[in-house]
């Protein structure tokens, strides 16, 4: 067992009930913030190198073994998505502190940055679908505080609809979580895993899949994301680069572990539904990044076209797609911050978000300009730049499987992307500049700090593609052949049934290219 586990959601959890105690210690507060963060981020990148080292680590906590107990799990797709949460979480706060403002620090802004952090870490690092849906609940309840910190009329109209949606989607995965107990009786999941395989995935257990589905799609904003564009344009600057950058990550996540680990048994069901999904979200998010001309509404269908684009990797189902998934995952987390860092640092500056408004800046902000524009490059995928790997992976399985329609799909969503991000670029950035009377203040230095560690990451995960790939195939790995997981959780119990249900499982593992 290894006691290291639990820290990523202690550290954050600990700072959040120090912080209740420090409302008007302003300062103080951002300290205790700052250091939180560094730790968070050293114990992050100490468990990924004990996964790399030594394999799946696992804590069974009070002891008790599963399918019992409480257990936590990290291989390396969860360890790698612990790792790049901290760091742009601790982005995301220096980012705060120069731009979210003393009225709203007063009001527990903090502590509600850092549950946030702990439901985030939580879910990644969960070894049961119970403790999945009470770290979801804490993500979403810090959330909600967040995006209505400011009271807005604005805010409070999207934090009505933000809520509804999530209270919905929560209560379906509860009902979930009671279907899928009251079939199998167990909610751990590599012993969910044996379970369905002994039982055989058809009738109510492709039932309860499709609901999960469902479930995990409104909560990453796969096809069903009707909620996203207006909730995520209305918190402060820093919470719309948290959101876009993590929130829908978690589902994503949450559908890449049930529907390769659990229910993979019916591929035919359940990854062709995901696929279309997949294709749907990609087609009307690029129309949504087309049709709209304010910052906040492209960007946000933007994050909607790369939750098709990861959920169409996800259903290809193969090692390859997979590696893809992991590398691309990662690679949109840090970039979907430096996005949103960048378009806060504009709309500080030009005080609009109507890109017929704005004009010029990068006469007095050329870092930015630049900045944007080699981001814009990695979204679309241009090497050697970090995004170019994992959308390769991705689309090239696409293209040798039975998935063609999907793949010209996910290679038209990024001409899309490479439009829209440019249309905002020239919108921005060229002609005319606003007259000296109309410059805003802005804390450029303060806010460009951590913009610019994310823009760094960008580059070296697309120089050093070739290093951060041996990280991400040993994840891959997991995640084609679910017997891996299964037998690093479930060791010690029930030895002679487990290494059956691994057979089984090693019959229908995915495809591996060779």
């Amino acid at each position: 067992m290894n006691n290291l586990l639990v820290m990523p959601l202690l550290i954050p959890a600990l700072t959040a009930v120090i912080l209740i105690f420090l409302k008007d210690r302003i300062g103080l507060q951002r300290v205790i913030s700052a250091v939180s963060g560094f730790i968070n981020i050293a114990v992050a990148a100490l468990i990924v190198y004990q996964v790399h080292t030594d394999g799946i680590q696992t804590l069974y906590m009070g002891g008790w073994m599963p399918p019992y107990g409480i257990v936590f799990v990290a291989d390396m797709f969860a360890a790698l998505l612990v790792l790049t949460t901290s760091i742009v979480g601790a982005a995301c706060l220096f980012f705060s502190f120069a731009s979210i403002g003393e009225e709203r620090e007063r009001y527990y802004y903090y502590v509600f940055f850092h549950f946030l952090l702990t439901g985030v870490s939580g879910s990644f690092l969960t070894g049961d679908l119970f403790n999945l849906f009470v770290c979801f609940e804490v993500l979403l309840v810090a959330s909600y505080s967040m995006i209505v910190l400011g009271g807005t009329r604005v805010q409070l109209r999207e934090t009505l609809k933000y809520i509804l949606v999530n209270v919905l989607s929560s209560s379906l995965f509860v009902a979930a979580i009671a279907y899928l107990y009251a079939a199998t009786g167990t909610l751990n999941m590599a012993h969910l895993a044996v379970r369905v395989a002994e039982a055989g995935q058809g009738g109510i257990m492709n039932v309860i899949a499709v609901l999960l589905l469902l479930v995990f799609s409104l909560k990453a904003g796969l096809l069903l994301f009707f909620w996203l564009p207006d909730s995520y344009s209305a918190p402060p600057l820093a919470v719309r680069a948290l959101f876009g950058a993590l929130l829908t990550k978690v589902g994503l996540y949450a559908i890449t572990r049930t529907f390769t680990l659990i229910f993979i048994h019916d591929t035919g069901l359940t990854h062709s539904l995901m696929g279309w999904m997949a294709g749907a979200t990609m087609i009307l998010g690029a129309v949504g990044a087309l049709a709209y001309s304010d910052l906040s509404r492209i960007f946000n269908y933007n994050i909607i076209i790369s939750v098709g684009f990861l959920a169409f990797g996800i259903s290809v189902l193969t090692q390859d797609s997979l590696n893809g998934v992991v590398f691309y995952l990662m690679h949109d987390m840090i970039a979907k911050a430096l996005l949103f860092f960048l378009g806060g640092m504009i709309l500080a500056a030009s005080g609009t978000e109507q890109l017929k408004l704005m004009g010029g800046l990068i006469r007095r902000y050329p870092w930015t300009g630049w900045m944007f524009f080699i981001l814009t490059l990695a979204l679309v995928g241009v090497p050697p730049l970090s995004g170019f790997a994992g959308k390769v992976m991705m689309i090239r399985s696409g293209f040798g499987g039975m998935h063609v329609a999907l793949a010209l799909i996910a290679l038209a969503s990024s001409f899309v992307v490479l439009y829209s991000l440019i249309k905002v670029f020239q919108g921005v950035f060229w002609g005319g500049e606003r007259s000296e009377e109309e410059i805003r203040p802005l804390h450029y230095k303060a806010m460009m700090a951590p913009a610019a560690v994310l823009f760094v990451l960008i580059i070296l995960m697309g120089i050093g593609a070739e290093t951060v790939n041996g990280f991400v195939m040993q994840a891959g790995a997991v995640l084609a052949d679910p017997a891996q997981y299964i037998n690093a959780v479930m060791k010690g119990v029930d030895p002679d049934g487990l290494s059956n249900i691994i057979e089984l499982h090693d019959s229908v593992s995915v495809d591996v290219p060779q």
